[in-house]
């Protein structure tokens, strides 16, 4: 081959073939850099196609504006474009917002964001004892119409900021306790409370956060005792049998003066209430505040079908008619069943009488709960002080 076929050949891209093989060589070096894609994709499919076409910069968007005093949370920020969105009321033209949290027609507080339910939201939520105790109980009993107190009539100037009462009564922290009283959570003698600087006298306010009755008198006591099989119901025996006072010796408390709620026989088991406070006593003996009652039974099987429904119904007895409030069999086994009753009589060996009266006698009996307090897994023979949570329920659930 000749020399000129030689420079024109495509191998070596001089020569005619070769100068436009190399043109597009040239020009991708010439777009602005880019296969180093400094200008992303769209950089590189012009280099690539050779265009010359000068890059123009983005306008900038136009905000809009908006008026500050029908600004959602997020002041300063486009309203959502979204049609359920649109549609909502900014919060300054709902009805009540210009009231005061607690007055009639205010607008409810909403529950805080960012961690609803956790311990610290809660009252009394660091305690280890009363987390599952669910809604406050309250007895169904008439009352007549509350009216509204002025807070400045709640204010007492010489005592303590109802804040820091909360606090020192373990409720939570003291920024809690401000952001529960702001949020329209903390009554005081039956009158919600907003402002933060209220003062109240410690020894006579009464005191509830999300319903649950704050116990403020140190000198209160409120224990729970899982009376064993033959301890009597007392405590002093002239027989000299055990009695609750042989299980004290150990407690916290043994030189306090307590009262035991309710009795139990000497082959029952279970649950009993120990306390020094006379009104809540009497309270959940009354038969008028209905305070249910959790027993387990055992009896010999089989159990037939429709004895449940009996003992629901009601069974006549020597003393009068009774019944059960809920039967449920837990379980089964060859020879014996279990069984959970609830019922809110008061009456003297009144379990073991419906089943008697139902021709099955009870073999084991065992209290598992008063109320909203239970036994759980605390061992038989064992005194433990109640947690403030339990005694806020319980003090609910008769009105106190």
């Amino acid at each position: 081959m000749t020399q000129a076929g030689r420079q024109g050949s495509p191998r070596n891209g001089s020569g005619r073939g070769g100068t436009e093989r190399g043109k597009p060589q040239r020009n991708t070096f010439q777009g602005g850099n880019a296969a180093g894609g400094s200008r992303g994709g769209a950089a590189k499919r012009g280099a690539a196609f050779g265009s010359d076409r000068p890059h123009r910069a983005p306008k900038p968007r136009e905000e809009r504006f908006i008026d500050p005093d029908q600004a959602g949370p997020q002041q300063g920020h486009p309203e959502p474009t979204s049609a359920k969105a649109s549609s909502r009321k900014p919060a300054a033209r709902k009805p009540g917002a210009r009231k005061a949290p607690g007055t009639p027609g205010a607008l409810k507080p909403k529950p805080r964001t960012g961690a609803p339910g956790t311990a610290a939201s809660r009252a009394f939520g660091s305690e280890r004892f009363g987390q599952n105790l669910g809604p406050i109980r309250k007895p169904s009993r008439r009352k007549g119409p509350r009216g509204e107190v002025p807070q400045s009539e709640l204010h007492d100037a010489d005592g303590v900021r109802l804040q820091k009462v909360m606090a020192s009564a373990g409720v939570a922290s003291r920024r809690v306790c401000e952001e529960m009283i702001a949020e329209g959570r903390v009554e005081v003698d039956g009158q919600v409370v907003t402002e933060l600087g209220v003062r109240v006298d410690p020894k006579t306010a009464v005191i509830h956060v999300d319903g649950i009755r704050i116990q403020l008198d140190e000198n209160m006591v409120y224990m729970v005792f899982n009376k064993p099989k033959g301890v009597v119901s007392t405590m002093e025996d002239p027989e000299g049998r055990p009695c609750i006072s042989d299980f004290l010796k150990n407690a916290k408390n043994k030189g306090e003066r307590l009262f035991h709620v309710g009795r139990l026989d000497v082959a029952t088991e279970g649950l009993l209430l120990l306390t020094n406070d006379g009104e809540l006593a009497n309270r959940l003996t009354h038969p008028s505040y209905e305070v249910p009652k959790t027993y387990l039974v055992q009896v010999r099987g089989p159990f037939p079908q429709g004895i449940g429904a009996q003992l629901k119904e009601g069974v006549e007895l020597e003393d009068g008619f009774a019944s059960v409030d809920s039967f449920r069999l837990v379980d089964s086994t060859p020879g014996h069943v279990l069984i959970e009753v609830v019922l809110h009589s008061g009456k003297n060996r009144i379990v073991r009488r419906l089943f008697d009266a139902v021709g099955f006698p009870v073999l084991r009996l065992v209290r598992v709960k008063v109320g909203p307090i239970g036994l759980g897994d605390q061992r038989q023979g064992s005194i433990r002080n109640l947690g403030k949570q339990e005694v806020g329920h319980l003090l609910a659930s008769v009105g106190l």
